[in-house]
């Protein structure tokens, strides 16, 4: 059986945009493991689902490459969690991913456009 016609799961993020996505959630403020992929969940209106297997090894590489700095704290529900924030070196990064993210979002509208100009060869 042929998987050309079949969708990617629901929530399936291309490689590395999940950094980008961490990255946003954390610029607006710190949060657990389990807030950042509730966050991202709600507002990509239930669209994108970050397994939590992939959520904490990007953290933890995020936070090894000085992106990000976590510490130990209390949640809402009185449990003791990792909370993670933005360190500068993680705001100047997310700049450059956003800008990054921005220019292949325009890119790949330009490709879709129906008007679109082939390329000569």
């Amino acid at each position: 059986m042929s998987t050309i016609n079949v969708p990617p799961p629901r929530g399936s993020l291309l490689q590395g945009t999940l950094d980008l996505l961490i990255l946003r959630i954390l610029a607006l403020g710190s949060h657990h493991g389990h807030g950042i992929a509730m966050a991202i969940q709600a507002r990509s209106g239930d669209t994108l689902l970050v397994d939590h297997g992939s959520l904490y090894p990007a953290l933890q590489r995020l936070e090894s490459r000085g992106w990000i700095s976590g510490a130990w704290g209390i949640s809402d529900n009185g449990r003791r969690a990792r909370f993670y924030s933005l360190t500068a070196a993680g705001r100047r990064q997310f700049a450059v991913e956003r800008g990054r993210w921005n220019r292949l979002v325009e890119s790949i509208a330009r490709v879709m456009e129906p008007n679109s100009t082939p390329e000569k060869a």
